[in-house]
């Protein structure tokens, strides 16, 4: 029991670290906002007066976008870019909605290309994947109950 209590008390005492947001980096930040705006609904919630930096309201995690010369101003080894004539990164963003055809249906309008079209999982869930108009791979799926 006292070893319970003091494992206890140890835990109590670590900060939780908290996943706060993702930063993708693009040629055009106000583009991109508003491809996101008009395609999935999020709301904006800044942009710099520089239009180098902007964040999107998207629930509890945040997507940020920065332009590429900030990136070459924080990774002075370089970083790869993001290429829609490339297949896309192995990382997704994942959005949940209740009618993934008519989403993806919207986001096609305003620039993005499909990768795979609505199909239902054997488990049930509805699932579909797409490129923003930076090449992004986006994940549009109904949630799991």
């Amino acid at each position: 029991m006292f070893r319970y209590l003091i494992s206890f008390a140890a835990s109590k005492s670590r900060k939780m670290v908290k996943f706060r947001y993702t930063i993708l980096y693009v040629a055009d930040v106000n583009q991109s906002i508003e491809f996101y705006e008009k395609s999935f609904g999020f709301v904006r919630r800044f942009v710099t007066p520089e239009n180098d930096y902007g964040e999107l309201e998207t629930g509890q995690t945040t997507i940020s976008f920065a332009s590429m010369e900030l990136a070459n101003s924080n990774f002075k080894g370089g970083f790869i870019p993001n290429d829609l004539k490339q297949k896309p990164f192995a990382t997704e963003l994942g959005f949940i909605t209740e009618d993934v055809h008519k989403i993806v249906e919207v986001a096609l309008q305003h620039g993005a290309t499909i990768l795979e079209a609505p199909k239902q999982k054997p488990w049930g869930q509805t699932v579909a994947y797409l490129r923003d108009i930076n090449g992004f791979l986006i994940e549009i799926c109904t949630p799991m109950d």
